[in-house]
């Protein structure tokens, strides 16, 4: 199966996040990339993806290159399998259900539950991040 880890990261923790997800994808079997969300040209030779993006502002996504990003595949990746990721300082993870929500009115098939970090991901949280890429390629 090829799979990708798409996301956006400002701090870092998305992207550490990111790491252990693709960690999960590989150690599943799977063949799979980490691509920064402003590299993303084409997505349609993946199976799976995993979006990662991290609560921004008000608990929206990051507006200037994931969101547009997002916006721009969203419409083609019905029949794949994809999973959503990020990391948070505040807020009740409002972001990530809005996110979700969206993904649904577009006919996207979120094919493992989302996993959200309060900061660095560590202990379960890591295991989360594994877990949500093991499960989107298994």
């Amino acid at each position: 199966m090829k799979a990708a880890v798409v996301y956006w990261s400002g701090t870092g923790n998305t992207a550490a996040m990111a790491d252990l997800v693709l960690e999960g994808m590989k150690s599943a079997g799977a063949d799979a990339e980490l691509i920064e969300c402003n590299s993303v040209t084409d997505l349609s030779a993946y199976d799976a993806i995993a979006f990662g993006c991290p609560a921004m502002g008000s608990e929206q996504l990051e507006d200037s290159e994931f969101e547009p990003m997002f916006d721009g595949v969203k419409k083609s990746l019905g029949g794949k399998k994809v999973g959503l990721f990020g990391s948070y300082g505040w807020g009740d993870g409002e972001w990530m259900r809005n996110w979700e929500d969206d993904c649904r009115a577009c006919g996207i098939n979120l094919a493992a539950e989302s996993v959200l970090v309060n900061n660095a991901p560590e202990g379960e949280g890591a295991d989360a991040c594994k877990a949500l890429g093991a499960a989107l390629v298994g």
